[in-house]
């Protein structure tokens, strides 16, 4: 029997609190309901907006991804990412391949945990404390930025632009 969405997501954010753990990052899990926008998601977690990093998964090449991370009032830069990786295309995997290649639904998908440990380009703005997806809706990690991008070893540079 399969097991039901609710199960499923908790084993998502188990699997992402768990790999916190194995990295030995300290962190807060903070566990809120659905919410509709990034807005919602900081007030939930008690967090400017700036402070709620967005992950994504693009896809550089045929089975080849990175996860991007950026501050929540920012956008990625399509030009400086694809810049930064010395290749002419990036693009987003639709949501099934998203999935496919990360083992997380679009608007949980964190680094930590990931099926596939995907290189990570993190923001050099991404500073402090910050909350990340965990894995499931509604469910966030809070870690020190610097933390995090050496635990990953993520590569940081200016990626992002205005939202």
């Amino acid at each position: 029997m399969a097991p039901d969405a609710s199960t499923d997501h908790a084993d998502r954010s188990d699997r992402a609190i768990a790999a916190a753990e194995s990295l030995g990052l300290a962190y807060e899990v903070t566990r809120h309901g659905r919410v509709g926008s990034l807005e919602e998601a900081a007030a939930a977690r008690g967090i400017e907006p700036r402070a709620l990093v967005k992950t994504l998964v693009v896809r550089v090449r045929e089975g080849d991804y990175r996860f991007v991370m950026v501050p929540g009032d920012r956008g990625f830069s399509w030009p400086k990412l694809r810049e930064l990786l010395d290749v002419s295309r990036v693009s987003m995997p639709d949501a099934d391949r998203a999935r496919e290649v990360t083992g997380y639904e679009r608007g949980t998908i964190t680094p930590l945990g990931s099926t596939t440990a995907w290189p990570v380009v993190m923001d050099g703005a991404i500073a402090g404390p910050i909350s990340i997806g965990g894995g499931g809706h509604g469910v966030g990690l809070t870690v020190d930025a610097d933390a995090l991008a050496s635990a990953l070893d993520a590569t940081r540079a200016d990626i992002s632009a205005d939202a």
